[in-house]
């Protein structure tokens, strides 16, 4: 399958593009207005479809956007008529289409141009794109989340003058999800086509939840990010970061015992840690109410000692980085843990509830068996 792509150096045509690469059995056809008219029927003849992404949503001058939406794809259908292959046709229009502004008039315009088309019996597919966002999408200028990552990302200001603007966002895999599965045949044969899920925000509800992805770097505790559009949005901001900020820093608690991190907080998952031990050190000594913990040792040795502080059942289990096994603490025992390698022991932890100053839920105990 060959298909032509318009507008395939946009902010949808670039992932597109990367997309379609991993399909072997497509080759792309890419077609800007930076090349010559005439060779449009040239490349349109090879092509078994057409995806027109191509288009202007922003210009001082009202022209522009009919030139660059409505005149450009009556030039692209023409070229496809007179071909008499009936290619099929797909077209990434605009909610702003039923708007009363120049923007929404030209490609409200550029619809009816494809909507001809289709009577020459081609297929042909129409989508309406709310606010799509994503990587790679241009900043400060067309889109309020491009513009907001960018910007937050590098500690810049952001405009809102009006926090309750309504937001219809799409993510932009989504729509490439979509043009994908109409090109192989997975979506039937329909002229007006939807993106879902399509999200629902406000202008200031959208700047709050990326300002909160910025600070969980500071404060370690991650917003939501297990789907939808708080998964899509927490990658899209990474998306905008300079690689100067691809690191950040932690901060350690030293003592003779060794080093101490915290790694991130989850709001509802408890958090990750990290801590080191010198040979013949002990930590913990200590038992939790509801707190429950999973340590996996990734240098060294250690020897993991666990006392029931009601009936004095003791138990002791070893763990190294060979033997690559969580250890994993239950409320009510006491517990702790002694690097009995020649190495610095490094272990990673995980804590079901957030370290909390004013209710740790962590009482010290001694740890070792009864008559020791």
């Amino acid at each position: 399958m060959k298909v032509l792509i318009t507008g395939i150096d946009g902010f949808i045509g670039k992932n597109l593009r990367v997309h379609l690469t991993q399909c072997t059995d497509i080759t792309l056809v890419p077609w800007t207005r930076n090349d010559p008219p005439h060779t449009l029927s040239d490349r349109l003849r090879e092509v078994n479809w057409v995806i027109h992404l191509a288009g202007v949503n922003r210009s001082d001058d009202d022209t522009q956007f009919t030139a660059g939406n409505r005149d450009l794809t009556a030039q692209l259908t023409q070229a496809m008529t007179q071909l008499e292959k009936k290619i099929p046709l797909i077209y990434t229009s605009s909610i702003q289409a039923t708007a009363d502004n120049p923007y929404g008039a030209s490609k409200k315009a550029a619809e009816e141009v494809v909507q001809q088309y289709a009577q020459s019996g081609a297929p042909v597919y129409i989508f309406r794109l709310p606010n799509v966002f994503g990587k790679w999408c241009c900043p400060n200028y067309n889109s309020v989340v491009a513009t907001f990552c960018y910007n937050i990302a590098r500690g810049l200001a952001i405009d809102i003058h009006d926090a309750d603007t309504p937001l219809h966002l799409v993510h932009v895999d989504t729509v490439v999800y979509q043009l994908i599965a109409i090109l192989k045949g997975a979506i039937p044969r329909q002229m007006w086509c939807h993106v879902q899920p399509v999200y629902q925000s406000t202008v200031g509800a959208l700047a709050n939840e990326i300002k909160a992805i910025a600070d969980s770097r500071r404060s370690l505790v991650l917003p939501p990010t297990d789907g939808g559009f708080a998964r899509a949005l927490y990658s899209t901001y990474l998306s905008y970061l300079p690689p100067s900020d691809f690191t950040y820093a932690l901060t350690a608690h030293t003592d003779e015992r060794g080093q101490f991190a915290e790694i991130m907080k989850f709001q509802h998952n408890g958090q990750i840690s990290f801590f080191t031990a010198h040979p013949g050190m002990t930590r913990g000594g200590h038992y939790h109410h509801t707190k429950t913990e999973k340590f996996l040792v990734i240098q060294g040795e250690a020897l993991f000692r666990f006392r029931n502080i009601m009936t004095d059942e003791y138990y002791e289990v070893s763990s190294s980085a060979q033997t690559l096994q969580v250890v994993e603490t239950a409320p009510g025992w006491a517990h702790d843990v002694t690097n009995i390698g020649v190495q610095e022991l490094r272990v990673i932890l995980w804590a079901n509830e957030i370290f909390d100053h004013q209710a740790p839920d962590t009482y010290p105990i001694r740890v070792q068996q009864v008559g020791s």
